[in-house]
């Protein structure tokens, strides 16, 4: 069946390229995808596939639809995320974006096209599905607190799913090649904004002040500390501070207050509670000995993206017949976040990076760059490896 399913997405290569070059020109930000969900929907009740709900987050955007086989089993979800970026494209192309300020600069319109084409392959195979195939259009994966992905779980769209996978382009890797990886994959991020309050004064005279930088300095150098003395050297952890403002330019006036931020990065749930534990700690323990007040607003922005073992094992199997095992490749850890792992805390799910990268076609520029684009050729095997995993984990799990 995969051959067959090859095949199938190989003949559609012109409609996938066709889909994603009209969302490409005409692209939408992150909760204003109204008029993509509504040439997804189009195309999905064109293929038969039952819509199960339009909208959440309390728009107009994201589409669930279900695909039912002609045998029963179990029920595997399928997501394509659909946002662009509030950037300006620098591209000279036939299908170049039409809106001002406004680019699909990370491959969502690629993603969309081959869950619809992935769609397209498995309704021509309807009768021999053993199962329901569950496809997640999602909005807003770009959007931080406020993301797509958990929006959807929490209005329902995983309700009666038993697995999930998610593809996302990859201009760093060659088309022709995907990347996989069991466990943790992507990072979870944190941000915390920290303000102190200290007394100001004159440079001349800091024995009337209480000068909130030398409070941050300490701050900033105590953060490396908790990595490199309160985390096993087996984990990966990141914290980084990112901002530092205090004063107004002036040389001989010490400041009132100091503003901070930064982010954490970790893959692991444990060390990403101990690390917060610890930057609060760290915190509150250097304004007391530095005698300064202070605010502390800790987000959670996205969780670990982590794959379980045994869907990646199917999917592992599914991209060598795919791809050709000489052309899969296992991911090292990547530092990036995404919202995928909103779905893999409901169920069981697998998240893996298809290589779009061309330097010949100009397809290698990095992600959320002005020139990022998509090589069309790797659409068709990423359309395959989706409905093939779709097949074989419905095909296993009967």
């Amino acid at each position: 069946m995969l051959e067959k399913i090859k095949e199938l997405a190989a003949s559609s290569k012109t409609e996938i390229m066709a889909h994603r070059h009209h969302f490409h020109t005409h692209p939408e930000i992150a909760w204003q995808e109204v008029e993509t969900t509504k040439t997804v929907v189009e195309a999905l009740k064109a293929m038969g596939c039952d819509i199960v709900r339009i909208g959440f987050g309390g728009t107009e955007c994201g589409v669930v639809a279900d695909l039912r086989g002609g045998k029963p089993g179990k029920c595997v979800a399928l997501r394509g995320d659909m946002d662009a970026l509030p950037m300006n494209e620098d591209n000279d192309l036939p299908y170049r974006s039409q809106k001002d300020g406004v680019m699909h600069a990370c491959g969502h319109d690629a993603h969309t096209a081959m869950l619809l084409g992935a769609a397209k392959v498995l309704s021509e195979i309807r009768d021999e599905i053993p199962g329901t195939v569950r496809f997640l259009f999602q909005p807003a994966e770009e959007s931080g607190l406020k993301a797509g992905a958990k929006a959807m779980v929490e209005e329902g769209a995983l309700e009666g799913v038993d697995a999930v996978a998610g593809i996302h382009c990859w201009s760093a890797a060659p088309t022709g090649t995907v990347l996989y990886r069991s466990g943790p994959i992507m990072a979870a991020a944190d941000g915390w904004y920290l303000t102190l309050k200290g007394k100001g004064g004159h440079g001349s005279t800091p024995e009337l002040c209480i000068d909130p930088t030398i409070t941050a300095a300490n701050i900033v150098l105590n953060l490396q500390a908790i990595v490199g003395r309160e985390v096993s050297a087996k984990e990966t952890v990141v914290v980084s501070t990112g901002t530092v403002k205090a004063g107004l330019s002036v040389f001989n006036i010490i400041p009132d207050s100091v503003e901070m931020n930064g982010t954490v990065r970790s893959f692991n749930p444990a060390v990403q509670d101990h690390v917060e534990s610890a930057i609060r700690r760290v915190i509150a323990g250097a304004c007391q000995i530095g005698r300064c007040e202070f605010t502390l607003d800790y987000k959670r922005f996205i969780p670990a993206t982590i794959n379980e073992p045994a869907v990646t094992a199917v999917a592992k199997e599914v991209f060598d017949g795919v791809f050709g095992p000489e052309n899969v490749k296992e991911t090292p850890l990547i530092m990036g976040s995404e919202d995928f792992s909103y779905f893999q805390q409901k169920v069981p799910g697998t998240y893996y990076l298809l290589g779009t990268g061309n330097p010949g076609k100009g397809t290698d520029n990095a992600h959320h760059h002005p020139k990022f684009n998509v090589d069309d050729d790797a659409l068709p095997a990423g359309v395959a490896s989706l409905a093939g995993f779709a097949w074989t984990w419905l095909s296993k799990n009967a």
